[in-house]
This record gives structure tokens, C-alpha cells and sequence, in this order.
């Protein structure tokens, strides 16, 4: 066995920049979740859930070494220790699920991006990159003509353990993971690609680029969709085939949030940009703006004292994120509701991201990491150290 390969790697500062990143994730899917309408809710529906896959392949690409991967032992531990927190992603998600509150619980997608993420560990930078690139176009071309073969009346579907007590219940599981639940992988791996390409990179070095590209990515992604649908016509073809009696604003309401996937009735339909469509042009615009979140981030880490909350809620994103959900059911749906169509609609979130910043602040004070990512180190860094040749 070669000693140096095990050896702790030096201590590095701790990005900052990214923790913050994290909570203006965290808090974008507290609004998504307890929102109906309004300008904060149109700004962070589904962008905040890209900006955490961004920031989940960043992490990815840190645990495994950052802008210097891993080689030999570590390597190998690195790769055992992301497989054991995506099946513990996996049953959280699970868990969270049966719930049954107003969200479509992301982490047991997570968890399958996490398995997806361990073959390519040892790729460069450029290469994700380009990656990236080629799953932004090809993924949902893909995903739309193989989406044609499968009958589903599901919208929004996220795994339950319901599922594991059936053939059908697993065919379900399977197709909606990979194709039709809220967040399939085959349209989310881009995402993920994304953070990876990214944390092989030098970040505070190159943030300057990352915002501008980024920047520049938004526009494309975004603009480009605009043009084809109000200026090239699309949007009056998807009027000109939706079936008789269905009111127009039915495609305003598919073009604002698809809850995964759009129609297979026309390929028009990729031309969208909205939330959770899983079309190149939101794939695209989508990381763009998660790149220019995560390197606008990095520049204000001179801004350290200050920014000590929100930094709390990125350390302890995973308690955040779960521990809303908690809020949420014991608040309950209906009441919720009547919040939520009430003068009084962003009260929710306030209290939400006010409690949050309180308690993680506090958290990691006196106790340092949080209880979830406490049992995700634990529960992986043992059998990483068994996995030493």
C-alpha cells in the first residue's frame, strides 16, 4: 500500500462563498414551497432547485479533491463515502415524502446523481464541461422520445416507499426517476455536471469568469426561448394544437411550471423555458444563473463577518432543507393554504427563513456540524476507511 495515498490532504479555507450560495438555495426552495404566485416565487421556482444540483456537483467534485482529484486509497474512499450518502439521500428522500407536504421532495433524485456522479470523478474539468453540453441538448431529446412509449397521468411524481411493494409500484420507480418524476436524471445530470466542471476549477481564482459566463449563459438559455416563442411563433402553434374547449391560458399555466418534463404531443413544446420543464433552453438558462449565484457568492466572501448566518444555513443545508419540511407538516397543508391566499402570503417564508437562520447560526456555534450532516459523515466515513487497500 503506498502511505502517502491515505495521508490528510492540507487543510484548506472553507468556501465561504459556496455555504452562502447553499442558503439563497435553501431559502429559494422555502418560497417555491410555500408560495403560489408573486415575484419572489416567479424568480426562485425552479432556479433554486438547479442552483442546489449546481452546488450538489461542487461538493461532489470537493469531496474528491477539488481542482487537485484524488488518486490511489483516496480516490477509492472518496468514491465509497459519496455512495453511501447518496443511498442515505435516497431513503431521506423517502422519509420526507411520506410526509405529504406541499413539495416535491428532491433528495431521492439527489441520490441517484450522487451514483451517477462516482464513474466520472476522475474526468477533468474541460470534459465535464463539455458533458455538461452535450446532456443540456441530448437529455431531454432523449427524454422526449422515449417518454413517447410511457403512459403517465403523474405530475410532479417524486419515489415513495409505496413503490418497492409492487412490480408496477418498481417500474414506476424506475421510469420516473430516470424519465417522468419531478426531477428525472436524465434531464438533471447537466446540473450536476455543471458543479462538478466547476469544482475541478480553482473557484475564487476564476469566479470573476463564472459570473460572466454564467451571466452570459442565462441570457442565452432564457432569451433564446423568448424569440422562438413570441417572436418566431411557437407560442401560437402550442395554442393552434391544444385540444378543443381547453382555455389558452392552460399554456401559460404548462409554459410557467411542468413539474419535470413537457407534453410529448409536439416537439414545439421544447422550445419552453419554464420551471422544472427539463428543455435545453431552461437547462441552459438555469445553470447560467446558478453560475452567476455561486460566483456573485465567492466575491463576497470579503464580506465574512457579515455574512456568518447565511453561511450557518449553507453548512447545514441538508437540516435546513429537511427541517422545513418538519415545519410544514406540523403547520399543516389546509392552514397553509389559507396563507398562502391571504394578505399575508410571504409570512410563511419569513418565519421560515428567520427560525432558520436563528437556529443554524446557534447550531454551528456551539456545536459545529448539523445533526444530518453529522449522521451522513459518520454513517460514510467508516466504510471509506474500510475500503483502504
Amino acid at each position: 500500500m503506498n502511505r502517502n495515498s491515505v495521508q490528510p490532504s492540507p487543510p484548506t479555507a472553507r468556501l465561504v462563498g459556496l455555504d452562502v450560495a447553499r442558503a439563497l438555495a435553501v431559502f429559494g426552495m422555502f418560497a417555491a414551497h410555500t408560495m403560489s404566485g408573486g415575484w419572489l416565487f416567479s424568480l426562485v421556482e425552479g432556479r433554486a432547485a438547479a442552483l442546489f444540483a449546481v452546488l450538489t456537483g461542487v461538493s461532489i467534485a470537493l469531496l474528491s479533491g477539488g481542482s487537485q482529484p484524488y488518486t490511489g486509497d483516496r480516490m477509492r474512499m472518496s468514491r465509497v463515502r459519496i455512495a453511501v450518502r447518496a443511498v442515505l439521500l435516497f431513503v431521506l428522500g423517502l422519509a420526507l415524502t411520506s410526509l405529504q407536504t406541499p413539495a416535491m421532495v428532491i433528495l431521492s433524485f439527489y441520490g441517484v446523481l450522487f451514483l451517477v456522479s462516482i464513474p466520472l470523478l476522475r474526468v477533468r474539468s474541460t470534459t465535464l464541461a463539455v458533458l455538461a453540453a452535450v446532456f443540456a441538448i441530448g437529455g431531454p431529446l432523449l427524454s422526449f422520445v422515449l417518454r413517447q412509449g410511457i403512459e403517465t397521468n403523474m405530475i410532479g411524481y417524486v419515489p415513495s416507499f409505496g413503490d418497492f411493494g409492487s412490480g408496477t409500484g418498481l417500474w414506476t420507480l424506475l421510469h420516473s426517476l430516470l424519465l417522468t418524476g419531478a426531477y428525472p436524471v436524465l434531464t438533471w445530470l447537466p446540473f450536476v455536471l455543471v458543479g462538478m466542471a466547476l469544482g475541478r476549477l480553482d473557484l475564487r481564482a476564476v469566479r470573476g469568469r463564472i459570473v460572466v459566463l454564467g451571466a452570459g449563459l442565462g441570457v442565452l438559455g432564457y432569451g433564446a426561448s423568448w424569440l422562438a416563442m413570441n417572436v418566431f411563433g411557437v407560442r401560437e402553434s402550442l395554442l393552434a394544437i391544444l385540444p378543443p374547449g381547453l382555455p389558452p391560458q392552460l399554456l401559460d399555466i404548462v409554459m410557467s411550471s411542468s413539474y419535470g418534463h413537457v407534453p410529448t404531443t409536439s416537439a414545439l413544446w421544447l422550445f419552453s423555458s419554464g420551471a422544472h420543464s427539463g428543455t435545453p433552453f431552461e437547462i441552459v438558462g438555469a445553470s447560467g444563473v446558478a453560475m452567476a449565484v455561486l460566483g456573485l457568492c465567492l466575491f463576497a466572501e470579503r464580506l465574512r463577518g457579515a455574512l456568518t448566518p447565511l453561511a450557518s444555513v449553507g453548512a447545514l443545508a441538508l437540516t435546513a432543507y429537511a427541517g422545513h419540511l418538519l415545519a410544514l407538516k406540523a403547520f399543516g397543508v389546509k392552514q397553509l393554504q389559507e396563507v398562502m391566499s391571504s394578505g399575508y402570503s410571504y409570512l410563511p417564508w419569513l418565519v421560515l427563513v428567520a427560525v432558520t437562520l436563528v437556529f443554524c447560526t446557534a447550531w454551528r456555534k456551539l456545536l459545529g456540524r448539523g445533526p444530518l450532516e453529522w449522521v451522513l459523515h459518520q454513517a460514510s466515513i467508516a466504510p471509506a476507511r474500510m475500503s483502504r487497500s
